[in-house]
């Protein structure tokens, strides 16, 4: 009876051991609680349900007049550090400036894509390209934008901004970009 507890009581601690091993964190950013800056406005999030979105960028639907607003914001991107989708205080502060440029046009639908440096596998690179845009969009949310406005792609290492093989490079293509829709 007693190598029998003793035969449990070690299969149990090896279970342990294996178990703890697995669940470990590795390689994983750990979610930062979301607080919005000072200066950001935030609405109800009350607006009525948004169709599909299913517009291609630079169909021309009602928001003539706007071009270099939309320009500027188009080229603010967010950028994020080496394996790494958490939002930095400077990426927290440019989405409280597009919540406010979204919250005066309520009719614009936007998309974030999240892009990635040529490191990685394309597969982890897709991955990590989804969370980081998967951020800017959850606190953009977070800020009063109504979550049917803004839809998500991760393009990974497809889409360089900056091609070289380099840490600047590198650093500039780890982003989220916004698109206006319509």
């Amino acid at each position: 009876m007693r190598r029998v507890s003793k035969g449990v009581l070690f299969v149990l601690v090896i279970s342990m051991v294996f178990f703890s091993a697995g669940c470990s964190k590795k390689g994983v950013d750990q979610v930062e609680e979301i607080t919005p800056p000072e200066t950001a406005e935030t609405v109800d999030g009350s607006g009525a349900m948004m169709p599909d979105l299913d517009i291609e960028p630079g169909v021309e639907t009602g928001l003539s007049g706007l071009e270099p607003e939309v320009a500027a914001f188009e080229n603010q991107d967010v950028y994020f550090g080496y394996d790494k989708f958490n939002l930095s205080a400077e990426a927290r502060t440019i989405l409280a400036e597009k919540a406010s440029f979204l919250n005066a046009h309520p009719e614009m639908k936007i998309r974030v894509e999240g892009h990635c440096d040529e490191r990685g596998t394309s597969e982890y690179n897709l991955a990590l390209g989804e969370r980081r845009a998967k951020a800017a969009q959850d606190y953009l949310v977070f800020l009063g934008i109504n979550p049917t406005r803004i839809s998500i792609i991760s393009y990974g290492e497809e889409r360089p901004v900056d091609p070289g093989h380099y840490e600047d490079a590198w650093a500039n293509n780890r982003r989220a970009h916004f698109d206006v829709l319509n």
